[in-house]
Parts: C-alpha cells; sequence; structure tokens
C-alpha cells in the first residue's frame, strides 16, 4: 500500500472525518473482541518495539495503526547516527507505556518500502495512523525534539482517531498477550459525531453543518467536531460551483475579495494549501476595513480545515500577521 502524507493535526481530505470514525470503529471493535474473550488485552513493554519488514508491512504497521499510531524507525547497520538514534526512540517506547509502537525497518533489506516512503537519507522516521502516513524528522535529533514531536503525535492519536494506545502489562511474558488497548467508554456526543459522518456519507452536507455545530453548542472545545465542521462548511461552499468560472473569476478580479475567497476555498479542496493561504494573505495585504476583516476570517476558518498544528499553518499566521501589521 503506498504511504500518504499526512499532517500532524488533520488532513485536507475530503474523508479525514470518516477516516477518522472509521478509525474509532476499528479501535473499539477490538477492545469490545478483547473483553468479550475476557483477556486483559495487556501486552509485555519489549513487544512494544518490532521488527518490520515488506512481507508484515500490511499486519503489523498499516493493520495495527487502527489500534495505535505505529513509529517507524527506518536505519541500517553501517549507520552511525541511526546507532545514536534507535536506542531513544527504543527507550521511549517503553516509557510512554504504549501510546505508540515502535516498529523498526532495515532499508538495506526492504528497499521497496524505502522507496516508497520517498527516503533520501536515514535515519528517517515516521509514524502510521488509521492507514495514513505522516513524516516526523529525518537525521539526527534531540531527545527534546523528540519527545515534543511524540507528544504531538499521541494526542493527535487520540484526540481525532480515538486511538488511546495499548495497555501494558509489566509482568507479561514478552509476545505473550494479545495486543489491545483498554476499554474505553463512549463519549457523550459519539451519537451526534457518529451522525454528522453519516450526513456527510449520504451528501447532506447541511445535515453534517448542523450534527457538528449541535456538538459545539453544548461542548464549544470539541476538537473534532471543529475539524468536522470546518471541513463540511468548506465542501457545503464549493458543491456545485464552476471551477473554471472560480478561476476565472479570480484572475480578472484581483481586488474581488469575494472571487479570491471562492479559489482560495477550491485551492485547498484540491490539496493546494499553502496556495490557498498564500492567496488569501496577499487579500488581506490589498485590503482594509470590512473587506480586510472578511478575508481574514475566512483564512482562519481554512486553518481549522488543516490542524492549527500543521507547520503550514503556523508558517501562515507568521505570514498574516505580517500582513496585518
Amino acid at each position: 500500500m503506498q504511504p500518504r502524507n499526512m499532517s500532524m493535526s488533520g488532513v485536507v481530505d475530503l474523508a479525514a472525518v470518516k477516516a477518522a470514525q472509521e478509525a474509532k470503529a476499528k479501535a473499539e471493535q477490538a477492545r469490545a473482541q478483547a473483553a468479550r474473550e475476557g483477556g486483559t488485552g495487556a501486552i509485555s513493554p519489549a513487544d512494544l518495539v518490532i521488527d518490520v519488514d515488506e512481507a508484515g508491512f500490511e499486519r503489523d504497521v498499516l493493520q495495527r495503526s487502527a489500534e495505535v499510531p505505529v513509529v517507524i524507525d527506518f536505519w541500517a547497520e553501517w549507520c552511525q547516527p541511526c546507532k545514536q538514534l534507535s536506542p531513544v526512540l527504543e527507550r521511549l517506547a517503553v516509557e510512554y507505556n504504549g501510546r505508540f509502537l515502535l516498529a523498526k525497518i532495515d532499508v538495506d533489506a526492504n528497499q521497496m518500502l524505502m522507496q516508497q516512503f520517498g527516503i533520501q537519507g536515514i535515519p528517517a522516521v515516521f509514524a502510521v495512523v488509521a492507514g495514513q502516513a505522516l513524516p516526523l524528522f529525518q537525521g539526527a535529533a534531540g531527545e527534546e525534539q523528540i519527545r515534543q514531536t511524540l507528544d504531538q503525535l499521541v494526542q493527535v492519536a487520540e484526540q481525532r482517531f480515538g486511538l488511546t494506545g495499548l495497555a501494558v502489562d509489566p509482568e507479561a511474558e514478552p509476545g505473550g498477550g494479545a495486543q489491545q488497548a483498554p476499554e474505553r467508554p463512549a463519549g457523550p456526543y459519539d451519537a451526534l459525531l457518529e451522525a454528522a459522518v453519516q450526513a456527510l456519507d449520504s451528501g447532506d452536507l447541511s445535515g453534517a453543518v448542523q450534527a457538528y455545530k449541535n456538538v459545539l453548542s453544548e461542548d464549544p472545545g470539541n476538537e473534532e467536531a471543529k475539524l468536522g465542521l470546518a471541513q463540511a462548511e468548506l465542501l457545503q461552499r464549493v458543491q456545485g460551483v464552476d471551477p473554471q468560472q472560480v478561476r476565472r473569476d479570480a484572475a480578472e478580479k484581483p481586488a474581488d475579495v469575494q472571487a479570491q475567497i471562492a479559489a482560495a476555498d477550491l485551492d485547498l479542496v484540491g490539496g493546494h494549501v499553502e496556495d490557498a493561504f498564500g492567496r488569501l494573505i496577499e487579500t488581506v495585504g490589498r485590503t482594509v476595513g470590512d473587506d480586510r476583516d472578511t478575508v481574514r476570517m475566512r483564512l482562519l476558518e481554512l486553518f481549522e480545515v488543516v490542524g492549527p498544528e500543521d507547520p503550514r499553518v503556523i508558517a501562515a499566521r507568521r505570514a498574516l500577521a505580517r500582513a496585518l501589521f
């Protein structure tokens, strides 16, 4: 399976909310199955670090990523920086106590995986969450930087995908337990969030928007609902538009705020994140008063779609600040 890039905070993907819900459902099913079988679901700390090859990648990484974030350490025996980084990652995998699984891949023995991930040099560290791959860092990295990256990863995995990690039994024998996460009770808004996903699947964007708003009216800080609302509203805005006409209007009317906003929406839906942000930041610089505020507010909405911790959002926030002040 070809890996796909994703940001730490969310994917600009029309199916992002659905993917998150499906990952949650799989994790819940795995926990329920473990409970029915009467097992504790606990694994040994030694089982938090595994060797993976091309033959086992689907089973050991992609399938497991529906239960727990899988951090991939691409290494080789001849790589001296790898020999410094790998022990740190292995120690942190045990220290994080099941919040992520560390998969070690020898690039010399697994050239196809190295090519699929587009790796130009090692060490290189990626993560896979709910079947979607994202780059974490390449080359030498300090332990503090690694910890910050891992903290963001496990937070996003839990908040967006419901992946609460694996239960770890310090007394368990290596390889002796079923690799399942502890049971997590359903949240108070799971039914409303599921209704929103079903509305998206059926093309009822108005229904999805309302369902997410219902959650946020009771829980304004619900991150999944905020992301879902931003994405549903974006899809609602571009539904039925003529892309060629929108882009023609934007090119012919650079001072037309609504034309630039409509084109930015299309840019984002098409995955052209930097283009969407750049277009609106340039428009902010050309406008004043209510027009400027209108553009700024739309830009903030698009930041929500991508995710506040995405590097592209962070860079765009700085550029927006320069344009405003």
